[in-house]
């Protein structure tokens, strides 16, 4: 019979390390709360309702894939799947089979939600500037990108890439 490996002591964090992660666990908490405040104050909507309606907004014909959706928000089918029937009922979404390949379900975003994202996105946009871009110099915001991406590869959900066909920025007015 084999011997097991002994177990390895954990590579416990050094002082230095312990101030980092958790001034960077507290903005993962309070980030995502502010954004949620705000969106919820402003547009009567939560933020994950918006991330939603922003990927439909700037997907061509602005029609996605559920499971490209889930991957924009981060989310599983399952919850994307109730908050999208929800905005089916406010009409801001109609869902479809897939015409290309039926096994898989299209989201597109009618009028009525283009106009609630885009009714959303200046207070949306505010708050993210406010609380992101401001307070970081150009320099600290291009580390910032750099610094997630490597994040985002380590956890093995790499940033969907939502650049217009045509090359203008992502806009929901666009």
């Amino acid at each position: 019979m084999e011997e097991s490996p002994e177990p390895q002591e954990p590579r416990w964090l050094d002082a230095d390390e312990q101030q980092q992660w958790y001034a960077f666990a507290y903005v993962l908490t309070l980030l995502p709360a502010a954004l949620e405040t705000r969106m919820q104050r402003d547009a009567g909507i939560s933020h994950f309702d918006y991330l939603v309606l922003s990927a439909l907004s700037m997907a061509p014909e602005r029609t996605l894939r559920m499971s490209d959706v889930a991957q924009f928000t981060g989310s599983t089918l399952s919850r994307l799947s109730n908050v999208v029937g929800r905005q089916e009922k406010r009409g801001w979404v109609r869902r479809h089979p897939d015409p290309a390949d039926g096994r898989y379900t299209l989201a597109t975003l009618t009028d009525a939600g283009f106009e609630k994202v885009a009714a959303a996105a200046p207070s949306h946009v505010d708050e993210v500037r406010r609380l992101v871009f401001d307070p970081l110099t150009k320099a600290q915001q291009r580390q910032l990108g750099g610094v997630s991406q490597r994040l985002l590869r380590a956890l093995e959900a790499p940033c969907p890439d939502w650049e217009p066909a045509d090359g203008s920025p992502p806009s929901p007015k666009g």
